[in-house]
């Protein structure tokens, strides 16, 4: 049995293939039920106990090394076919799979092209700010506490710091400095606030803000505005409601529910329980913002509202996890592959 285990590990390096078959008929020849290494195993049954040791140890590292061979011959095989290939110009080339927009592109856009409909134009600005443009032309008093260091990314110190914009608020001081009136714009953009990262928090997120200044604007036009942006986004069964609130540049403000989507207003885990999702924060544009930016207060009035683009992305496709949208994670952009 020594001798034909030898004989055989001898013969395994001269062992060649040109094609598949030839690999699968060394199989069967060595390792099949009635292969030379199969043979030897039968034969082992006769061995004396005290070579049992001996031998069976040999004989797993023929099976072994004829398993090895087997695999070498495979993959030399596939690389000669590779490498002929390779100038076959005629052969299919690989499949490229297609990538996806990113939700926040798909929700950023769909927002967009809704306001357009309503006469908007999209404006933008710079992500890196003076405080003038993101606190004090928007009536923010110098105690405010989106001042702190803790909100606030600052580049630099002076009487007017420089900063990373806390908000799209910025772009619409720059429309009312420059634009001829009335002004109906949307204020698209990346913002940045010192908040601490979690599944519904990040220091890098998207806003978009919207912007409207005429003769005798009300709050009524602000309402209106919102409900149809509403329907249009979530469907036309979707309703909203307003709840008093606080905004150093809108006077009177308000923050905007609509009706949850998923259990149509029952009550859900999504909205815990109250049948309502929060998506924006809205309020007419306070006097002195408007003076502040040379518009005549006692001539033109006009709404203002913000909303977060991560946010409407969460409600409309239900994502649990704010963090999703900027790791990366091809699993989690292939479910978007469908979204037009």
């Amino acid at each position: 049995m020594n001798d034909k285990i030898e004989q055989l590990l001898a013969a395994l390096s001269e062992m060649k293939a040109q094609k598949e078959q030839d690999i699968e008929d060394l199989r069967v020849r060595m390792l099949g039920k009635k292969g030379e290494v199969t043979k030897l195993f039968e034969e082992f049954r006769t061995i004396l106990p005290e070579q049992k040791k001996e031998f069976g140890q040999k004989l797993n590292s023929l099976k072994n090394a004829v398993q090895d061979k087997l695999d070498q011959l495979r993959d030399s095989l596939e690389d000669s076919e590779d490498g002929a290939a390779s100038f076959d110009l005629t052969k299919p080339g690989d499949k490229m799979d297609l990538g996806s927009r990113h939700p926040i592109s798909i929700t950023r856009e769909e927002i967009i092209s809704i306001f357009k409909k309503f006469g908007y134009t999209v404006a933008e600005g710079p992500e890196i700010e003076d405080d003038w443009h993101v606190f004090g032309a928007l009536n923010f008093p110098p105690e405010h506490p989106a001042r702190d260091m803790q909100d606030t990314f600052f580049i630099s110190t002076g009487d007017n710091p420089i900063l990373l914009r806390t908000h799209t608020s910025s772009v619409q001081v720059r429309s009312m400095e420059k634009m001829d009136l009335p002004i109906r714009v949307l204020c698209p953009g990346r913002v940045f606030r010192n908040e601490a990262i979690s599944a519904r928090a990040h220091c890098i997120f998207h806003q978009v803000e919207g912007l409207y200044v005429d003769k005798n604007v009300s709050f009524a036009d602000l309402k209106q505005a919102i409900l149809l942006f509403a329907k249009e986004m979530f469907g036309e069964h979707t309703q909203i409601r307003m709840r008093p609130s606080y905004f150093p540049f809108t006077e009177p403000s308000a923050e905007v529910d609509v009706s949850c989507n998923i259990c149509k207003g029952k009550g859900c885990n999504i909205c815990k329980g109250t049948g309502w999702l929060e998506i924006l924060g809205c309020g007419m544009v306070d006097p002195n913002v408007l003076e502040a930016n040379g518009i005549d207060s006692k001539v033109y009035s006009g709404f203002a509202f913000g909303m977060g683009i991560e946010r409407i992305a969460m409600l409309k496709w239900q994502v649990k996890d704010l963090r999703n949208y900027f790791e990366n994670d091809v699993r989690f952009l292939k479910e978007f592959e469908t979204v037009i």
